[in-house]
């Protein structure tokens, strides 16, 4: 296997998760839908809040890397909503499948051998697609953690749940 093909496979292994992380897949699956607008202790956001920041930040990523005039969002109140704002299950699917839509694209792009992934973006020329897929893996990395950690905070994971062991459901 080339080193071009090492890289492009560990690059769709880090936006997969499941390696030292959980995807944002497995942290939701069996999510309790009447917890989406519950917030954990000492923070001002929800789970959706937290899906919500995740969708607008890869979906900035990626609009980042393939659109040449794609605006970024105002920081840091454009990239998630206010701690008012609340979803219905409607919206949280919304967020989720948008986040996967745009997850999903982002490994299209990796797995396009036409892609240059160690060349500069030519309208940002400071910037590869390598780095901006580092960076949409660990954003989303770092955020799966946090929920992750909010569901067993707040005793919200289904019993018997294969990532956590010694927790109050088992």
């Amino acid at each position: 296997m080339t080193a071009e093909k090492v890289v492009r496979k560990e690059l769709l292994a880090l936006l997969d998760g499941g390696n030292a992380h959980m995807s944002l897949e497995d942290v939701l699956a069996d999510f309790p839908l009447e917890h989406i607008n519950s917030k954990g202790p000492h923070t001002p956001y929800s789970f959706w809040h937290f899906v919500e920041h995740m969708r607008i930040a890869q979906w900035d990523i990626l609009e980042f890397v393939r659109n040449p005039n794609h605006v970024s969002p105002s920081y840091p109140e454009g990239y998630r909503p206010g701690p008012e704002v609340k979803t219905d299950k409607k919206g949280w699917r919304k967020s989720v499948d948008s986040f996967l839509a745009d997850l999903e694209a982002l490994k299209d792009m990796v797995r396009d051998e036409k892609t240059d992934l160690f060349g500069p973006i030519p309208h940002a020329r400071g910037y590869t697609i390598f780095r901006e897929i580092v960076l949409a893996a660990d954003h989303n990395a770092y955020h799966a953690g946090e929920l992750a950690i909010m569901r067993q905070v707040m005793d919200l994971w289904p019993a018997g749940n294969k990532y956590l062991t010694g927790t109050p459901n088992e």
